[in-house]
């Protein structure tokens, strides 16, 4: 059996074959297509089992006894088949279904995986695809168009019926039919009369399904076995229902097809007579006009006349070939093409019993051959002539293209050479390219020798064309005579040319000898003036007035070599008059280059006037810059004589004020009235320094740089000045910040101090020798000779060394604990304030938030808020103000109208809220 096409997933385990279509038993069948099949297949059933006037209802359970099974099969087969049995059992019901089955493989069908317990059992998958095999066996497999299988036969019908209609193209049994139109297509083409075609829209499918599903149920006895709506809205319509829909139109209109292969048979018998004579016709035209054309090219391939030329002979071959190529192979293809029409139309009339054709008087086959042997003969001698001819000027014309090549080479190796040899550029050419163009000259001469044998070649030629009667003989002999004339003049030229040359060149080598020996002497001269010039010129820097006079000493002894430099000058400016003296003599234009050197006398008198002139010019700015010297020097002992003054000074006061800062023994006015003083003297002092800059200023302006008579340089005094400002305004501030803590913690005057000598221990800087500022390699302070570390700080190891003296048990957790309150950047480093901060929160009471709250709570007479009046009533205006600008709003429930919200505000005074 064929295998029937594969449902939506193939591969799928072996199913029951029919002859033409496969079923795949375990295939789960798409949901729309099941309930297409059931409809489709009901109908069908039922239109054949009213005939027996009963119908089936359910296909897979009213086929389940076998009776209505064998029925349908009796109606559609007219046979009968054995007699079923009427129990009700099961095996009965299988019994039954068996005899079905057994008369369904008697018709050929061969039934695989189908038994009857299946249909029995209700199977709905194997009772569709048994109905589908009684359906292809009794209603498709008979359909045959032109040979094909009943599917393809089918479909081929419905194609060919369908053909003539627009928007129809039937290609399968699915997506082909989900617009309706070929169904009415081919209701149309049996029946005009129950649709109008022309009326039907693409765009509505179901209207279109639904028109030919009523006309063929009302008109052509075909029950409505689909339903529009399914086929339009599934993807792809179940293949086998609308086989087997198609193939009841196909048995309701089989006797329009009974009537129609008639008219075919016709139609066919008059096609072939056409045909017949259409090929006579063809023939006798054919015949005619392949003759004809045989008539007229034989008297041009008989015309022998020769041409004078190659190029015309050649023509004629060209022509010849286009016959051959172009017009001869159509004659060629319609010869054997009348050769072919004939044969087949004689046999067509043979077959179809007609009598032989028997073409006009002349036409005949054989005598189309005899006229094609008789111009193939004529063409063989024609093509013999045109060879032999073309030989016999192929030698003239080779020898004339010869002629021709060996003059073009030589008149292309000659042009030029006439001019070349009568120039006179040897008059302004130096010694090297005088010989080079001596070795140039000779080449040439060996060049024109060898070019003697081509000449002798074309003199050859031109005579054997002569002999042989050449049609261009005059050219010929008109251009051999004037490569001979102008070979003559070109040896007369190259003999002239030696001469020249040779005469030149001695010549050159005299004057050579005189260009090398000025270079030899003007080379070290010129590097003297160069370095003279350089030496002059030189922009010199002196610091001192002995560095200037031994400048001046050495242009004196430069000065007493100028005689015999101008006696140098005068000799090699001599041998470029005597170069001058013989090329005026001789007529020998120089190019005014030397080969040897690029000095030109010139050059050496230029440069000789810019060493006189650069003499006077030195010894002036010589002058220029003893002057500058001494007045420098006035300058810096000016500036001396107050830096040594200033720096001391300096010095001296931050001394004294490490003494007065680091005095414990008196109180902390007592030092704050000293510190003052001290500042107000600093103060005074500042136009000394003011005076000094000045001095400074004009010995920039002057460019003086060093100062043998002091060590001190203004950016020492600077710093100095700066740092003794500094110190004393945070020494004044470090007193006014002890005095606050002590005023404002209860510190007594004792405990400071006391506080004071214990980080001055741990310091380690004594008291006298407070942080000297060091700049460069001059120190403005005296090095102490103690340990110096840094002015007012301690280290984490003597912080630590100097708590554990005070009785502290520190571990490091605590330790590190104190560092951050006392280190809060994490500096590495302990400030005396920080540490008299540390120390006094340790020893002194302090306010707490707790404390404010309760404070403010009196003043709010007990109550969770205050008022803006009691902060006005109770506190200075001043600080009511600040109170009531930073207060928030109270929030409570008790609160009354501008109530403030005192707690917050006290915690964030010691940072524990966000206010």
């Amino acid at each position: 059996c064929a295998t029937f096409d594969q449902e939506r997933n193939t591969g799928q385990r072996k199913a029951y074959m029919t002859q033409e279509e496969g079923w795949d038993r375990d295939l789960l069948l798409d949901p729309a297509w099941e309930k297409q099949q059931r409809k489709t297949f009901t109908a069908w059933c039922n239109s054949h089992l009213r005939k027996a006037g009963t119908q089936i209802e359910n296909i897979e359970e009213d086929f389940r006894n076998g009776l209505k099974l064998m029925l349908l099969l009796e109606v559609i087969s007219g046979e009968r088949l054995p007699k079923p049995d009427k129990g009700k059992m099961r095996f009965h019901k299988i019994a039954n279904v068996n005899k079905a089955l057994d008369y369904i493989c008697s018709k050929g069908v061969k039934l695989v995986s189908i038994g009857a317990e299946e249909i029995v059992d209700g199977n709905a998958k194997m009772t569709l695809g048994m109905i589908w095999t009684i359906i292809l066996r009794f209603a498709i497999q008979d359909i045959s168009v032109e040979e094909t299988s009943a599917k393809e036969g089918l479909l081929l019908w419905c194609q060919r019926k369908t053909a003539p209609y627009r928007n129809v193209n039937v290609q399968n049994f699915h997506i082909s039919w989900k617009d309706g139109l070929a169904l009415c297509a081919l209701i149309h083409r049996h029946r005009p009369d129950l649709i109008d075609y022309s009326k039907l829209r693409k765009d509505d499918p179901i209207g279109n399904l639904n028109t030919a599903f009523e006309v063929a149920e009302k008109f052509l006895d075909i029950p409505k076995m689909l339903d529009a709506e399914d086929i339009v809205n599934t993807p792809k319509p179940d293949e086998k229902a609308i086989m087997t829909y198609v193939s009841c139109f196909y048995h309701a209109f089989a006797g329009a097809e009974q009537a129609e292969t008639a008219a075919n048979r016709i139609c066919k018998v008059l096609a072939v007579n056409q045909e017949n004579e259409k090929l006579m016709e063809e023939y006798e035209k054919l015949a005619s006009e392949l003759l004809e054309w045989i008539r007229r090219t034989i008297p041009w391939l008989e015309n022998r006349a020769a041409e004078q030329t190659m190029r015309a002979m050649q023509q004629k071959l060209e022509d010849f070939r286009d016959y051959r190529r172009v017009h001869k192979p159509p004659r060629v293809q319609e010869k054997c093409q009348l050769e072919i029409n004939f044969n087949t139309l004689q046999t067509k009339l043979r077959l179809s019993n007609r009598p032989a054709f028997m073409p006009s008087e002349g036409k005949m086959v054989s005598d189309i051959a005899n006229a094609w042997k008789g111009l193939e003969q004529v063409e063989k001698g024609y093509e013999e002539w045109l060879l032999t001819e073309i030989r016999r000027l192929e030698r003239l014309d080779h020898l004339a293209e010869k002629f021709k090549q060996k003059c073009s080479l030589h008149e292309t190796w000659t042009s030029g050479k006439e001019e070349l040899l009568s120039q006179k550029d040897f008059e302004s050419a130096s010694l090297m390219e005088i010989r080079a163009l001596m070795r140039k000259h000779e080449a040439f001469e060996s060049d024109l020798a060898a070019h003697q044998d081509r000449v002798e070649q074309i003199a050859a030629i031109a005579q054997e064309l002569n002999e042989l009667d050449y049609h261009d003989a005059v050219t010929v002999n008109a251009r051999c005579q004037g490569i001979c004339d102008q070979w003559d003049n070109l040896g007369t030229l190259t003999q002239k040319r030696r001469d020249s040359l040779e005469r030149v060149e001695k010549l050159w080598e005299t004057i050579d000898q005189l260009y090398l020996e000025f270079a030899k002497r003007a080379a070290p001269f010129n590097n003297w003036m160069d370095g003279a010039m350089e030496d002059l010129q030189d922009m010199f820097i002196v610091h001192s007035i002995e560095e200037i006079q031994s400048l001046i000493t050495a242009h004196d002894q430069f000065k007493a070599t100028l005689p015999e430099a101008d006696k140098e000058r005068m000799a090699t400016m001599g041998i470029q008059s005597e170069i001058l003296k013989i090329a005026q003599t001789y007529g020998i234009k120089l190019s005014g280059i030397n080969p040897y050197t690029n000095l030109s006398p010139q050059d050496i008198s230029n440069k000789w006037d810019a060493v006189k002139h650069l003499v006077p010019l030195r010894d002036q700015m010589l002058q220029e810059e003893v002057a500058r010297q001494q007045a420098n020097e006035r300058l810096r002992r000016q500036f001396a004589a107050q830096a040594n003054i200033i720096g001391p000074w300096i010095q001296t006061k931050m001394e004294e004020i490490g003494h007065v800062s680091a005095d414990i023994t008196g109180s902390l006015e007592d030092q704050m009235n000293n510190l003052k003083q001290y500042e107000q003297n600093i103060i005074n002092y500042k136009s000394n320094i003011d005076k000094l800059e000045g001095d400074h200023q004009l010995s920039q302006e002057s460019l003086i740089f060093d100062n043998k008579h002091t060590n001190y340089t203004m950016e020492h005094i600077r710093v100095g000045w700066e740092q003794l400002l500094t110190t004393i305004a945070r020494t004044i501030n470090e007193v006014e910040n002890q005095i606050l803590t002590r005023d404002a913690k209860g510190i007594s005057q004792e405990q400071l101090n006391e506080f004071r000598a214990s980080f001055n221990h741990f310091d380690r800087v004594s008291a006298g020798h407070m942080h000297s500022y060091m700049y460069g390699s001059v120190s403005l302070m005296p090095h102490c000779s103690a340990p110096q570390k840094r002015n007012g700080m301690m280290d984490p190891d003597d912080f630590r060394a100097c708590l554990i003296s005070m009785g502290y048990d520190l571990g490091e957790v605590e330790f590190a604990r104190i560092m951050t309150l006392v280190d809060a950047n994490n500096t590495g480093v302990v400030t005396f304030q920080a540490f008299i901060d540390f120390m006094t929160r340790e020893t002194a009471e302090t306010d707490t938030a707790e404390q404010v709250m309760a404070s403010f709570k009196i003043l709010a007479s007990d109550k969770s808020y205050i008022t803006v009046d009691e902060l006005r009533r109770e506190l200075p205006l001043e600080q009511a103000e600040y109170c009531i600008s930073r207060m928030t709003r109270y929030v409570g429930a008790d609160g009354t109208t501008g109530a403030l919200d005192y707690i917050s505000f006290s915690s964030a005074l010691y940072g524990e809220s966000d206010l």
